[in-house]
This record gives C-alpha cells, sequence and structure tokens, in this order.
C-alpha cells in the first residue's frame, strides 16, 4: 500500500504542477517576469539539496525529456512563422544562428580558460553550451512585458532564436567528441556540418509536406488533428536524429511548412501545440532544477559570474554587431538585438550532454550554464521591456486585439468560420465594412440564429460569423476592434493630385473620368482601402481604380486620411492640370474650411 500511496502522491504533484503552469501564463502577462525560474527553483527545493529531500540523478531521463521539449517549441515556433514576414531578414537572421554563435562561444572561450582553469577544447565547450539564445525566453517576455517590436527587429529574432540551437547543438556535440575520442579535424567537422544541415532541411522540408497531405487526404476522428501533428513533428526530429541528421533543425523547418501551407484543424493544432510546448517548458525547467547542487554551484559562483557578464556586455554583442555589419540595421536595432539574446533551458540542456557521456569535470559545465541562464533571465529579462523603449525599437502598443473564434469546415480548405462580438466603436459597425473576400454569414443575438438579412441593422453585442480564407483571418480583426479618433488631414498635404481620405468614389469618378460601380459610389477612399486590402493599411499601399492608383499617403486613426493618385502617363506629362481639377481642389478647400469653422 505504501508504493500505492507513493504513486497517488506523484500523481496529485503532478497534477498541480500542470495546474500551475497553467495560471502561469495569466501571472507571466501581468507580471511580465522570468516566470520559468519559478519552476526551476521548485526542481532545487525539491531536490536532494532542497527541503523535498528528493534525489534525483538520472541524466538520461532529462536529456529525453529535455530533446522532446525543445523540439516541441521549435516546431511550434516554425508553425508560427510565416514565409512573408522573414523573407526579408533570412540572412542576417542565419547569420546571427551560425557566424554569431561560433563568434560568441570563440570570444567566451578565453574567459573560461582563464577563470576556471581549463584547457582550450573545453573552454570553447563552455561558450558553445552558453553561445545560443533561448527562443521560448525571448518571446515569452516579449508577450508577458506587452512589447511590440518593429517588424524587422522582431522577425530577425524569431528567425535567429530558432535556427541557432541547431548549430550550437551540433557544435557542442563535435567538441563533446573530440574532448572524448581526442582527436578530429577540420574536414570531418565541414562534412558532418553539411551533413547535418543538407539532410536535416531535407527531412524536415518532406516531412512537413508529408504532415501536410496525410492531415488533408486521412479523415481522423475530431480532436486527433493536433495530436496527429505533434507526434508527427516528433517522429521527424526522430527520424533525423537517426539519420545523423540535424532534428532540431528538421522539425523546425516542418514547421514552417505545415504552418504555410492550408491545413485542417489549423487553429486547433496551434493551440494544442501552445499548451504542449507549455508544460514541455515546465517539466524540463523541474527536471533541470533536480539536476542543480547548490553547494556545488557555490564552489564556482565568481567565475560563473563573469562568464555570464563577458557573454552579455562583450560576446554577444561584438558578434551581432559582426554579423549585422552588412546590412541596415542601425546602432538601436543592434544593440536591442545583442541585449535580448537571453539564455534559458536550451544552455542547461546542452550542459547536460557532458554528464551524459560521463566527461571529465562535466558537472562544471552544468553549474555555469545554470549561473548563466539565471543571470541573463533576472537581468535581461526584466530589463526587456525597458531597453526596447529606450532604443525606440518598441512600436507603441495598439490595443489588444478583439476576441475571434475560428472554426474550421470540414470537406474543404479554401474557408473557414471566423466570429467577432460586434463593438460599438468598431469600423464594422460605423461603417458596414467588410473585405471584399470575406462574406457575412450569420448573426447571433440574445440567444437567437439570424441570417445577415434578418438582423439588419447590426447592433453592438452581436456576434458576426464571416467565411475568410485561414491565411486571412488575423486581417479580420481591424474591422471589430474600437477605432481611434481619426485626426483630420493636413491641408498642405492636399494638392492636383492628392485628395483627403473621405472624398467618395462617386466624386472622384466625376472629375478624372474613371469608372466605378453603382455599389462602390457611394465609399470613401478609406473605405475603398479596408475593404479590398488583405491588411491593415500602411504608406504607401495602392489600389489601381480603373486607370488610375490610388496611394496611400498618410495614416491616421489605423485608416488613410490622405489619397494620392498616380495617373496615367500622358494625363500626368499634362500641363497645366484639368479644370475639372481645379474645381475638385476649391470644393476640398471650402469643405475643409467648413469643417474647420465648425
Amino acid at each position: 500500500m505504501t508504493s500505492l500511496d507513493a504513486v497517488s502522491v506523484a500523481i496529485l504533484l503532478g497534477a498541480v504542477l500542470v495546474m500551475a503552469g497553467i495560471l502561469s501564463s495569466l501571472l507571466a502577462l501581468r507580471f511580465g517576469a522570468p516566470l520559468l525560474l519559478v519552476f526551476l527553483f521548485i526542481g532545487m527545493l525539491a531536490g536532494d539539496s532542497g527541503p523535498g529531500g528528493l534525489r534525483f540523478d538520472d541524466v538520461r531521463t532529462t536529456y529525453l525529456v529535455g530533446s522532446v521539449a525543445l523540439a516541441l517549441i521549435l516546431f511550434d515556433g516554425g508553425l508560427k512563422t510565416r514565409f512573408q514576414s522573414i523573407r526579408t531578414v533570412l540572412a542576417p537572421s542565419l547569420m546571427l544562428a551560425t557566424v554569431g554563435v561560433l563568434v560568441t562561444a570563440l570570444i567566451t572561450a578565453p574567459v573560461a580558460k582563464y577563470a576556471l582553469d581549463l584547457n582550450w577544447a573545453q573552454s570553447l565547450l563552455v561558450g558553445a553550451v552558453v553561445a545560443s539564445t533561448d527562443a521560448a525566453a525571448v518571446f515569452l517576455l516579449v508577450h508577458a512585458q506587452g512589447l511590440r517590436l518593429r517588424p524587422r527587429v522582431g522577425a530577425t529574432l524569431e528567425v535567429e532564436s530558432g535556427t541557432n540551437d541547431p548549430f550550437a547543438v551540433f557544435l557542442t556535440l563535435m567538441l563533446v567528441e573530440f574532448l572524448s575520442i581526442g582527436e578530429s579535424s577540420l574536414a570531418h567537422v565541414a562534412l558532418e556540418f553539411a551533413q547535418e544541415a543538407i539532410l536535416g532541411g531535407i527531412i524536415g522540408v518532406v516531412g512537413g509536406r508529408l504532415v501536410v497531405l496525410a492531415l488533408n487526404r486521412v479523415e481522423l476522428p475530431q480532436g486527433l488533428h493536433a495530436p496527429f501533428v505533434t507526434t508527427a513533428a516528433l517522429v521527424i526530429f526522430g527520424l533525423a536524429q537517426l539519420g545523423h541528421a540535424s532534428g532540431f533543425l528538421a522539425v523546425y523547418l516542418a514547421g514552417m511548412i505545415i504552418g504555410n501551407l492550408p491545413t485542417r484543424a489549423h487553429n486547433s493544432v496551434v493551440t494544442f501545440l501552445d499548451a504542449a510546448t507549455w508544460l514541455a517548458q515546465i517539466v524540463m525547467f523541474v527536471l533541470l532544477g533536480l539536476l542543480v547542487s547548490p553547494q556545488r554551484v557555490l564552489e564556482n559562483i565568481w567565475p560563473a559570474i563573469g562568464i555570464a557578464f563577458v557573454l552579455m556586455l562583450v560576446a554577444r554583442p561584438v558578434a551581432v554587431f559582426l554579423c549585422l555589419s552588412p546590412f541596415r540595421f542601425n546602432w538601436r536595432e543592434r544593440s536591442f538585438i545583442s541585449w535580448v539574446g537571453l539564455r534559458g533551458a536550451v544552455a542547461i540542456f546542452l550542459a547536460s550532454i557532458p554528464l551524459l557521456v560521463n566527461l571529465p569535470a562535466a558537472y562544471l559545465y552544468f553549474d555555469v550554464a545554470f549561473v548563466v541562464v539565471i543571470i541573463s533571465l533576472l537581468l535581461q529579462g526584466w530589463t526587456l521591456g525597458l531597453a526596447a523603449r529606450w532604443l525606440h525599437v518598441a512600436l507603441p502598443r495598439a490595443d489588444r486585439g478583439p476576441r475571434r473564434v475560428e472554426l474550421d469546415l470540414p470537406g474543404q480548405l479554401e474557408q473557414q468560420l471566423v466570429g467577432y462580438a460586434v463593438r460599438p466603436k468598431s469600423l464594422f459597425l460605423k461603417r458596414g465594412l467588410i473585405p471584399s473576400w470575406s462574406k457575412s454569414t450569420l448573426v447571433i443575438r440574445d440567444q437567437q440564429i439570424l441570417s445577415p438579412a434578418e438582423a439588419e441593422p447590426i447592433a453592438a453585442g452581436d456576434y458576426v460569423y464571416l467565411l475568410a480564407p485561414p491565411e486571412k483571418a488575423e486581417a479580420l480583426d481591424r474591422f471589430f476592434v474600437d477605432m481611434p479618433p481619426s485626426p483630420a488631414p493636413d491641408p498642405h498635404l492636399l494638392g492636383d493630385f492628392t485628395v483627403a481620405g473621405d472624398v467618395t468614389l462617386g466624386d472622384l469618378a466625376g472629375i478624372y473620368g474613371v469608372t466605378v460601380n453603382e455599389s462602390d459610389a457611394a465609399l470613401t477612399l478609406a473605405d475603398y482601402f479596408d475593404v479590398h486590402l488583405d491588411h491593415a493599411p500602411k504608406a504607401g499601399a495602392t489600389l489601381p481604380l480603373d486607370s488610375i492608383v490610388l496611394v496611400a499617403r498618410s495614416i491616421g486613426g489605423g485608416r488613410v486620411n490622405v489619397v494620392g493618385l498616380r495617373l496615367p502617363e500622358d494625363e500626368q506629362e499634362a500641363a497645366p492640370p484639368l479644370s475639372g481639377v481645379d474645381a475638385f481642389k476649391r470644393k476640398l478647400s471650402r469643405t475643409w474650411d467648413a469643417l474647420s469653422r465648425a
């Protein structure tokens, strides 16, 4: 009975831990803290050096759990990475993920050699273990602190932190092999790297496409799509590792392929993996905490602290500035990318590899990595928001988006049902606008299901469901969030070929002789951009209108408020402008004066 009670206690503690992990996401959002450290300390307290007194030294289990957790984290990161968002930052990100990791390890190694009295190979291993950034730690803290980074900076960090782990794993394994066997060569290292990168890439791309094919062709019972994709990711990882390829690179690329192709149950897969990666991180941090011995860590605390500060203040900045020098990043962006190179569970996981193969002084690597991670998460993690705002790489935080409900429709992949609560100041309610690629399907009001015609007019508090392509569903958010007040256009911007966004298409057609649909004549130019763009309007966005092209010149309150007119070349060369333009200008001027007086 005693053994049965022990099992019951283990189940109870495991369930409490899972519940704490679920609730921890709310605490992280509220306090913006590196909350995963809590679970690291829970493992330490439960260990043989803490009040729990639990003796745990099973490095093999820790490595197994860490491998699975890291594979799921990278797969989840790849699943959320969009090709169009990373295309322009692929080169600098890959430079940081390869050359940057190597330079960081090389600069850290001399400090480790003299601070810890190691040989050069051992010192390089210390540098390799702590050289890579942690994707989960970076984006958990960015989200927790409510930051909205500039697109190029955010995309660079996203790709770098997702792709530098495979290279750091490769570098660590090569050095462990050298220390174990005692010999190696540059040709051998280059051949191994090429094999791991090429085979890992092939297995990841092919595996991702096979998962998409199976997901869309096989009629799985409802609810099994997400577990199928998750286990398929682990299959891809295992096959790559058995084939002496980079399983971590393979699983990241597989996630990117699956996330960028139309699939069934995409939203349920993403939701399931979010929960799975949270649980994986929690379990990994607890097990790593169980392996830590505070007494042993204290023996080398000062050299480890020195390595941590050299890594943060010298090695990482030098690597970032060097790798980004060929690219057009300003010093503020480079400085922030340097500071945001957080170390997390990946470093401690890599430090468990020397323990697994029983290298001499194996616990030294583990203890140094532990101290580096603690200092990085506490110092860099808590100052992430301050650094982003001080270096002006954080954009003003937009209001929290509306809660979106997404439902997959069995039997097809091109459309899904997207639902929103209608807010009183939303663009949809105030202007009755929806994009041209979406279609209103049903409305729920006072527990009743109505057709769009039956529900007219739509009222605040209604729930509207629309059909939309899955890849564009997020772009619907801007129609259902409360609109900020739109500033009036600067009258000095209004010239012969520049007009206000509130001018209707009908008025524009009368002046320039373009043809517009009767149903569109009452739309303003701002409305026209909202309806026909598949993303939020930005300065420089263009839309054709018969023989002319509309160009968004100024954005205010999330909408276009000044529009440039790109006329056909023969009309642009004509001088002076048409008399109709003068009349139109006078009309705009009188309207502007009337609004100003009002």
